[in-house]
């Protein structure tokens, strides 16, 4: 059979998509037509006209080579559709360029020591989803209309939204180091090769965990041809064991932006912080403890989260005072090396002044307060592999005595014991569904999360 020609056009004087006009601004200024971002859809309808003529090949063998389609388990959020077609080259080349101002080397640089922007997940991935849907051409000269280099660097640096086009060898400095199972929408996965950094390195965007064995993930990323969205395995295609993750310093909540808002006027303190004027000043113990409900227990659970202590805050920081507060607040003060009453839970002169300052160590543990009003740790999460089928362990014995404890323990018919099983699982995901969560997030599979309500 003969193949399909897969002819280039030039973009039509009369379509204004962002990918036309780019390709109208690159014409304008004398450049040439990218080989790789503006194919027609003819060869996409022609070769779904190879499909339907070839009596039931899958449709991914007409959008790559035999095999290339999407991982196994992949999956993707509702209305989304995993991009089958990015597998056939599942690691092309990534060359970037360095740190620089947006638009280019004639562009306003960044304000040295200014206050990092403030945005939520959601905004980041939704960003993200724009250069997606433009499918930006891969270029590490070429700036988007935004201002952002079309290289992997400068997609992050645009969907975290720096000041800034940064490279591999920078971003690190805009984040905090995470652990993989700690990942969310909107963290980034970094591999910096100091070998080769401008061609050997690559970054790409977590979008969240195609099921619940958390070994494939979506990732928004900028490679050749251009941006993609697609269905990655943990951490990366090669390389994996170098791939680092990292949250974005800047990083807030829906309902702290809210109260933030409702707040009054907001002023820059210091980098990743904005506050409301005074809201720095210590207000007094009263402010805090059961029945308080004001803006100086938001602030603190913002310090709070800002410190190591965001897992405490899953559906984000809040007036009403509640046991998060004073979970997250008594792991801060056992972190500083505090016993006893001076590790309370209730924030005093000295835990404010070191929380608003930045001082003092970072939450190191996870608080919890006993029957006897005695200070604990909450066991260490083991990490998921443990909770695999036929997987035999001491975790396992100890996450089923914990349910039982708890009540949620009906599908045990003997037991619990040390081999995960079908009803561990199931009681699992009883609890989950308790604390309100749905779909992956109650896949009856313990997460650091998970872990942490059920021993509190």
């Amino acid at each position: 059979m003969t193949m399909p020609v897969f002819e280039e056009f030039e973009p039509a004087a009369d379509c204004h998509c962002a990918g036309c006009a780019q390709q109208h601004r690159v014409l304008a200024a004398g450049g040439h037509s990218s080989a790789h971002g503006f194919r027609r859809a003819l060869a996409v309808f022609i070769a779904a006209g190879v499909v339907l003529g070839s009596g039931g090949t899958g449709v991914a063998d007409a959008l790559g080579p035999p095999g290339a389609t999407a991982p196994p388990g992949a999956t993707a959020p509702p209305g989304e559709a995993v991009d089958a077609r990015a597998t056939t080259d599942p690691e092309p080349a990534t060359e970037q360029g360095r740190s620089g101002p947006l638009h280019g080397p004639s562009g306003e640089s960044a304000t040295p020591g200014a206050p990092l922007h403030r945005t939520t997940r959601a905004e980041i991935i939704n960003r993200a989803k724009k250069w997606v849907s433009a499918q930006v051409p891969y270029s590490m000269e070429r700036y988007w209309s935004d201002g952002y280099r079309q290289d992997c660097s400068g997609y992050v640096s645009m969907a975290w939204g720096l000041a800034s086009n940064e490279w591999t060898g920078s971003l690190a400095e805009f984040g905090t180091r995470i652990t993989r199972e700690e990942l969310q929408p909107g963290d980034m996965l970094l591999f910096h090769n100091p070998d080769n950094p401008t061609t050997g390195s690559h970054v790409v965007l977590f979008g969240g965990w195609t099921d619940y064995t958390h070994t494939y993930y979506i990732a928004y990323e900028q490679v050749k041809p251009h941006t993609r969205r697609q269905a990655t395995p943990m951490a990366y295609w090669t390389n994996s064991s170098k791939y680092l993750p990292y949250r974005y310093n800047g990083l807030t909540s829906a309902a702290v932006e809210s109260a933030s808002a409702g707040a009054g006027a907001a002023t820059a303190v210091s980098p990743g912080t904005v506050v409301s004027p005074g809201m720095d000043v210590y207000p007094g113990l009263a402010a805090f403890g059961p029945g308080a409900n004001n803006k100086y227990v938001t602030r603190l659970a913002e310090l709070l989260a800002g410190r190591g202590g965001e897992h405490f805050y899953p559906q984000g920081p809040g007036p009403l005072w509640d046991d998060p507060d004073r979970l997250a607040t008594q792991a801060f003060q056992l972190s500083q090396g505090w016993q006893g009453a001076e590790a309370d839970g209730l924030p005093g002169p000295e835990t404010w002044r070191l929380l608003v300052t930045r001082k003092g160590r970072n939450i190191t543990g996870k608080a919890v307060t006993g029957p006897a009003g005695k200070s604990a740790v909450t066991p260490a999460y083991p990490g998921r592999d443990y909770f695999r089928a036929g997987r035999s362990s001491p975790h396992v014995a100890q996450l089923g005595r914990q349910l039982v404890k708890r009540g949620y323990n009906k599908h045990y018919t003997s037991g619990p014991g040390p081999v995960w099983g079908e009803a561990d699982r199931r009681n699992v995901e009883a609890f989950q569904r308790a604390q309100g969560w749905r779909g992956g997030a109650a896949d009856g599979v313990p997460g650091p999360e998970t872990w942490r309500r059920l021993f509190a």
